[in-house]
């Protein structure tokens, strides 16, 4: 969690930043919206939300990236929660926005993590999913996982000790069904 931030940056050469205030953008906050930032980490997309949004809730199942999320910003529009994005522990149909930051590609259950999305947005809410995608192109697919393996397996070895710690970024992309599979699902 501690290095989490430096991470992203650092795979996604600084564009991590610009992603994110473009999910913002995107989303097309409004006065009265309700957002709910899943896989919030340290609160970049929560807490671009508010303003305009009216209330923010951030959820992320790992407690230290909540800590750091209120060590960055204390903001009492912002509530952070500790849960899983499969089994919310939120009220049906509760938010008119749902973000996710480079959550869905590492939900164990996207399917179940879907439903529940569903579930807490209002009717005609919006879903809004910031994630690396695999590419289609095979060589640029090939390039961009190896890319993802060396670098990660070196960050890993330097910053812990232990090279497999970043293994799961690309195997998570292999994985994952892209923008267009969860845009279907």
């Amino acid at each position: 969690a501690d290095r989490y931030d430096f991470i992203t940056g650092f795979l996604s050469y600084g564009q991590d930043r610009r992603w994110k205030r473009r999910l913002i953008a995107f989303a097309d906050l409004r006065d009265g919206d309700r957002v709910l930032d899943l896989a919030c980490g340290t609160g970049d997309i929560l807490f671009a939300a508010i303003p305009p949004a009216r209330v923010a809730v951030g959820v992320d199942v790992t407690f230290r990236m909540l800590q750091l999320a209120r060590e960055r910003r204390a903001d009492a529009r912002a509530a952070l929660v500790t849960g899983d994005m499969i089994a919310l522990p939120i009220a049906s149909a509760r938010f008119t926005v749902v973000t996710v930051g480079y959550g869905l590609r590492n939900v164990p259950d996207l399917d179940e993590a879907l439903r529940e999305i569903h579930r807490v947005l209002v009717p005609r809410g919006r879903l809004l999913s910031l994630d690396f995608n695999r590419p289609s192109n095979a060589i640029v697919r090939v390039a961009y996982l190896t890319y993802l393996t060396i670098v990660g397996s070196l960050l890993g070895f330097a910053l812990h000790g232990d090279p497999d710690t970043y293994r799961y970024i690309p195997e998570s992309i292999r994985k994952y069904p892209g923008a267009r599979g969860v845009a279907q699902r």
